[in-house]
């Protein structure tokens, strides 16, 4: 799935028309990271960059000035180089860089013609310059450093690009719907590997397989498989061949995998038990009892309007009351008492990052994109896990935008 040129060309129009008169604002798509001393991380573009060009090629500039009510936009991208790219591969030339961006190809310059164009930017002290000081690439700063030291400020177009990226347009919605079934039909796939014995590994690779298979090559993040206890480290993306990687009878696996679509990612969790219940005492079952109905009081709550730290209030008031009637917190409980339990927040924008731009304190508004993951994690029990959808913030409430299936469905029997 590719995003139509009109997009990008839409955004930079509604960028522009944020921008105050006489201001130049420059994005740079970044540059390679190194992996080791001859060979690269595969590159990843600036997001805000990726927003208003639709590039994803390193060393590229855009530059938007306006000036009396009039925009300019100008790309520089590396020139044509044959033995360059004979090395380090193929690279566009203007046509087709400006099919991309909606831009004219009279308006794409060879990467060499920028420093001129920078200099006289820092020279001209009649036009304010923004920098995006969200950017995780070092160019921004480096020139910021330079036009501070001329004694000029700089003004941060981050909170232009957050304002904008924080309510979807229906293309954007589409692409994470489009992640999010990559993501599930890869889960799918993978779940028929699943029983006692098998490694995290081995499932790691069939996810990752299977959403490569379907044209995701780059994950929203690092995919995370976990067995049993290894579910008490959230963030476990080192999938391990032994040991507690080890898929053992009686506990769970734990799989958060996101795949990427026109650069928009999906946030999907899902929990798979290994053996089937010998009673309805099993306490996996008791705590998939809770988490069903802390995702349904999570997707009845949010709409316009509402906020995380109200959606986030609701589910330490449903969880404490469950735990204290398992007994492991006081009856007259605190949400510190509850956060023993409930240890990450419940929701987080989802975009062209996973965990996308926008403040936490902003109320929710229809157009949002949320990734929507309610967990408890009971060492005493041996257990814990979280099931995680991404929706949409819609004008009365909200709309999945994945399957919403909350595995197991389904309880794997080994």
């Amino acid at each position: 799935m590719a995003m139509d040129s009109l997009f990008y060309k839409h955004n930079r129009e509604r960028f522009a028309a944020a921008l105050p008169d006489r201001t130049a604002a420059l994005l740079f798509s970044g540059e390679e990271k190194h992996m080791t001393l001859d060979s690269d991380y595969r590159f990843f573009a600036d997001r805000n960059f990726f927003y208003l060009t639709g590039l994803e090629c390193p060393h590229f500039v855009l530059v938007i000035e306006k000036d009396n009510g009039k925009t300019m936009t100008k790309i520089y991208a590396p020139a044509r180089d044959s033995m360059k790219e004979r090395w380090h591969g193929k690279r566009m030339d203007h046509s087709e860089v400006a099919a991309i961006a909606g831009i004219s190809p009279d308006d794409v310059y060879d990467l060499e013609k920028y420093e001129e164009k920078e200099f006289e930017l820092i020279k001209n002290t009649e036009t304010s310059v923004y920098l995006d000081k969200s950017s995780v690439m070092a160019k921004p700063f480096e020139l910021l450093k330079q036009i501070e030291k001329a004694g000029r400020k700089v003004s941060d177009l981050s909170e232009i690009t957050t304002s904008l990226r924080l309510v979807k347009q229906q293309c954007e919605i589409d692409a994470i719907r489009e992640a999010a079934r990559i993501t599930e039909e890869s889960i799918e796939e993978m779940k028929s590997l699943i029983r006692p014995g098998i490694s995290e590994y081995e499932l790691y690779l069939k996810l990752e397989y299977e959403m490569a298979r379907r044209s995701s090559m780059s994950f929203a993040f690092e995919t995370i498989v976990s067995c049993g206890r290894n579910a008490f480290y959230l963030h476990h993306s080192d999938p391990e061949k032994e040991g507690d990687g080890i898929a053992a009878e009686g506990s769970i696996i734990q799989v958060d995998v996101g795949a990427r679509s026109a650069g928009y990612c999906a946030d999907i969790s899902r929990v798979f038990f290994v053996g089937a219940p010998e009673n309805s005492d099993d306490k996996r079952l008791k705590l998939l009892e809770l988490i069903r109905s802390l995702r349904k009081a999570a997707f009845e709550f949010i709409a316009p309007g509402k906020t995380f730290a109200g959606l986030n209030s609701q589910m330490y008031d449903i969880a404490g009351k469950w735990l204290a009637g398992q007994g492991l917190i006081p009856d007259n409980f605190t949400e510190e008492d509850v956060r023993r339990y409930y240890w990450h927040n419940t929701s987080h924008y989802l975009g062209l990052d996973v965990h996308d731009v926008g403040p936490r304190d902003r109320e929710f508004e229809a157009g949002n994109c949320l990734a929507v993951e309610p967990g408890v994690y009971i060492p005493e029990w041996d257990t814990g896990f979280r099931i995680e959808d991404d929706c949409l913030v819609t004008e009365n409430g909200c709309q999945l935008l994945s399957s919403g299936k909350d595995s197991p469905e389904g309880i794997i029997v080994g």
